[in-house]
């Protein structure tokens, strides 16, 4: 059975969130061999929608894969970026995992330190739905940006 829909009718989630297409960018930033030059935005995302039945099936007892490191990575890495657009501020990003799949995620501007996210469980990292990932993402950089205006001085330093 196949469905047809008209191409001017049809939105995609990612052409409606900044936060979404700049995780896309992120993650085709980190395609060193162009695998996903071609691929729809939805489908570059697609590792990040992870649903609850299929956390439980993961398994927190071995070491974090990489590509889910790279998944975290790219996750913070496109905050900070939505952050920098907004604010005009360098942001830089650290992650700090243990094999284990604890951690740190760090993004900071001057001295200012505008996210700092407990990573726990992190073999398990993903989001019910690529709009739980837009709406969390967005939650995260608007909090970022509130901090950066709150402090402006500290973040200029």
């Amino acid at each position: 059975m196949s469905t047809t829909t008209n191409p001017e009718t049809t939105t995609s989630i990612v052409a409606e969130s900044s936060f979404l297409q700049e995780l896309v960018r992120q993650v085709r930033a980190q395609d060193h061999y162009g695998v996903y030059r071609n691929w729809a935005d939805e489908l570059v995302l697609s590792s990040f929608v992870v649903s609850k039945e299929k956390k439980r099936q993961i398994s927190v007892d071995g070491d974090v894969e990489s590509g889910t490191q790279l998944r975290i990575l790219c996750f913070y890495r496109a905050i900070a970026a939505c952050i920098e657009k907004e604010t005009g501020q360098l942001c830089q990003v650290v992650i700090d995992l243990s094999h284990e799949g604890f951690g740190w995620a760090l993004v900071w501007t001057g001295r200012l330190m505008v996210v700092s996210a407990t990573l726990r469980d992190a073999q398990r990292f993903g989001y019910d739905s690529l709009e739980k990932l837009a709406t969390q993402g967005e939650k995260v950089t608007k909090s970022g940006i509130e901090i950066i205006q709150r402090f402006p001085e500290v973040a200029r330093f």
